[in-house]
Parts: C-alpha cells; structure tokens; sequence
C-alpha cells in the first residue's frame, strides 16, 4: 500500500514545506476550517480512528468530550515515544513533520484550542529544534498564529523537552510535566478533557504523534475511505515497530487486520539463521508476552483480536525472541526498566519493583527456590489495579505472563540451584595448646 504516515519513503524530501505543500498539504486544514468544529469531529468519529499511543481509544470520541462553552482550551501532542521497541513516532517527526503539524491543527480547530504543546522525550533535542523549524515555516504561510486563514481564530503551537522520563508518557504525568511540575500521574477525576484537569486546568486533548498524523488523510479523503482501510473495529494503518530477532527490524506501516505471520515472516524475513520463534512481545514490555504458537501467529494485529489470545496491541512495538532466549532474563531485564521508571508515587508500584527486582536477580544469580516463582507471581498481581496509573499493571504483566506462558524457564533455574552442590562451609581452626 502507498503510505500514508511514512510518506517520507515514497516522496524524497516531503519534510520540506514546499514539497509538503506540493503534494497536498494543508489542503485538509483548509478544508476542515470550511467546516464547523463539530463537524470535523464527527468525522474523524465516524472514521474509527483509534488512538496509536497504546491505549486505542476512540480519537473523535476523545475530541467531543471537551466542553464547547469552555474559552480556554489546549492540545496536548505525546512525542515521549518511551515504551520499549517503540520508534515510529520519530521516523514520523524527522521524515513528515509537517502532517504532525497539520494534523495538530485540525485537532486545534476541532476543539476551538488557544494553543498545541509537542511534548518530546528529552533525548528528542534534535528532534525539537528541527521541528520549531517547521513549525516556523507553517507560521510564515498563515497556517499558525493570529487569524489563521482569516477565520479570527489565533492559535500557537510549542514544542517543549522532557527530561527521559518513561512516566511522562502517561497523559496526566505529562501535563504535570508540561507545568514545570513532578512528571507523576495525577489524581482523576477529573480527567484531562474537563475543567480543572488538563494542561493548567483547563480542557485538553492529548493524543499520540501517530494518532494525529493520520488525521489529514481523514479530513480529505473522508471516514467512509479510511474505514477501507484495516478492519471495521480497528480502521486504518497502523505503523508496526518490528526488532529483535528478525531478518529486517525496522517500521512496517500496514493495514490493521494483517496477521503476526504476515508481519513478521512476509515482511520482516522471520528469525536469521533458521531459529524457531519461541515468544513475542506484542506491545513492548508493558504488555502480555505470547508464546510464538501457530494459533498466534494467525492471529489478526487488530485491538480486540490480540485481546482474545491475552495479550494487547499497545502503540505496536513488537520484539520478537527466537529459541535461545531464556525467558525469566526477560522478565529481569523488563521488571529493572520499570523499577528504574516507576515515579515512586504510588506504593505498590515502587515496592513492587522494588521486590520482583530482588528476587528475580537472586533466581538469576542461581540461587532460585520454587517458591520464588510463587513469590513474584504474588507480588506481581497485587500491584495490578491499584495504581494512579497503568504502570503498575505494566510492571506486572511480564512476570505474570512469563510465569504462565513459560514457567519452563523458571522451572530451569530452579532445577539447577538444586542440583548445585551446596557451599563449603568454612572449618573452625583447632584450639592451640
């Protein structure tokens, strides 16, 4: 298919604005600010569109909850881009940024928004300076600014840096972030669409870089041609963040619907050197890890088939593990990026990682009791849905699955530690005369 997010791969230099401009662009803009807001809403309602960042909710639904009486009102963009095996938001802001933008803008006008934030991961510096740039450019052509268009709505748009946080990923922690405050989730409600819980408490929409992008496409060619495209529940392309063991790691931007096989043999060349697969990670390491089944690999990549067979979708980072892999490693290395991510706040979060780090070092250590696999499959459920934030669930999630798709490896360990022989103890010296 001809693409629609990565368009940087069929059109050289698209990230010009003059090329951008050349090939369409801003058309959509201009098209929806002939339209009313509420218009422009139901239509991207209409398309299906889900939200990219992870979550997958409905994106026009997630617009009309802003209250229209409001005055003030913001657009908040998520570039964290934090999740593990995540990279497509990127290849989109350096290869298409100004579909970002444009898309941003519609979601402005949707809203009736006074100003866009583009919130990038602090390691993301490059990334910022290059698209104030064309930020810059988009105002030059009237597209930003005061009276845009001569419709008298104003509207700026700012980029602004995290500091690397993966927390801030998470939309309240990245208002509070946005304000200059602790990057940790907030109480809700009230939630970020209502007074007194968004961007310096007034209504704001967030959404993921994806999630925009694909906004422009919507508004000009309409709903009825994007729900064409993937399935019916779960509309549109997706772009697949494929790494890991496979031939060809990289962005797939595919329909929705396509099957884990297609993806990862068809297009990504399956594992090197004749490996079997042996698990997948659908949605990085805050989601269920799948063992590399038949039944699996035919599953469609859509919301609520990767739902059925107990994984999720996620912002689709899929890392791929072959035979050799041990998986309680995986399940170390993840539970130490969400112990060193955790922002603290909520205490089953910070001593949940805390603990599963512990122990899972001393089953790695060789040193693994079978009761250890109990211990952490415990602490791991008691932190699920007991937090301000999914991040809690996500910690947990690589124990519990790992433990109930590949108890196996955990068995290992634990076979080991017990057929190793046990330490020498050290002999008291005989007494002297």
């Amino acid at each position: 298919m001809q693409h629609i997010l990565l368009r940087g791969r069929d059109i050289p230099d698209i990230w010009k604005f003059d090329v951008y401009v050349k090939n369409g662009g801003y058309e959509a803009f201009k098209k929806a600010l002939g339209m009313e807001p509420k218009a422009v809403i139901d239509e991207v309602k209409a398309s299906n569109l889900r939200g990219r960042g992870g979550a997958g909710f409905p994106t026009g639904l997630k617009w009309s909850f802003i209250p229209q009486s409001e005055p003030v009102k913001y657009v908040a963009v998520n570039a964290d881009e934090s999740e593990t095996g995540t990279f497509k938001d990127r290849e989109i802001m350096e290869t298409n940024p100004h579909q970002l933008i444009e898309g941003a803008l519609i979601c402005a006008w949707a809203i009736q928004a006074k100003a866009v934030y583009i919130y990038l991961r602090g390691e993301f510096w490059d990334l910022a300076h290059d698209l104030d740039k064309r930020i810059e450019e988009a105002r030059q052509a009237g597209f930003i600014g005061q009276n845009i268009q001569g419709t008298g709505w104003s509207c700026e748009v700012h980029t602004h840096l995290g500091a690397g946080a993966y927390i801030c990923g998470e939309e309240s922690a990245l208002l509070n972030s946005l304000e200059g405050k602790l990057g940790q989730p907030r109480v809700r409600p009230p939630f970020p669409a209502q007074k007194g819980g968004g961007l310096y408490g007034e209504p704001t929409v967030v959404n993921n870089v994806e999630t925009l992008t694909n906004v422009p496409w919507i508004i000009a060619n309409g709903a009825d041609a994007y729900k064409k495209i993937g399935t019916e529940q779960s509309a549109g392309p997706k772009i697949f963040c494929v790494s890991g063991h496979v031939v060809k790691p990289g962005n797939y931007e595919l329909p929705l619907g396509i099957t884990l096989r297609e993806l990862l043999y068809d297009h990504a060349g399956g594992v090197p050197d004749g490996k079997a697969m042996k698990a997948i990670l659908p949605s990085g390491g805050s989601g269920p890890i799948i063992p590399a089944t038949d039944a699996v690999l035919d599953t469609p990549l859509t919301y609520e088939d990767l739902g059925k067979i107990g994984s999720i979708l996620g912002s689709a980072s899929i890392i791929v593990m072959d035979e050799t892999v041990d998986i309680t490693w995986v399940a170390a290395k993840v539970t130490k990026f969400f112990k060193h991510e955790s922002c603290g706040k909520c205490t089953p979060c910070r001593e949940g990682t805390y603990w599963l780090d512990k122990v899972l070092d001393r089953i790695m250590a060789g040193q693994a009791r079978l009761s250890d696999i109990e211990l952490i499959d415990s602490i791991a459920k008691n932190m699920q849905g007991v937090t301000l934030c999914a991040l809690g669930d996500f910690a947990a999630n690589p124990i519990i699955y790992t433990i109930k798709n590949f108890r196996d490896d955990f068995m290992q360990h634990v076979q080991k530690a017990e057929n190793k022989p046990a330490p020498r103890t050290r002999q008291a010296a005989p007494a002297g005369d």
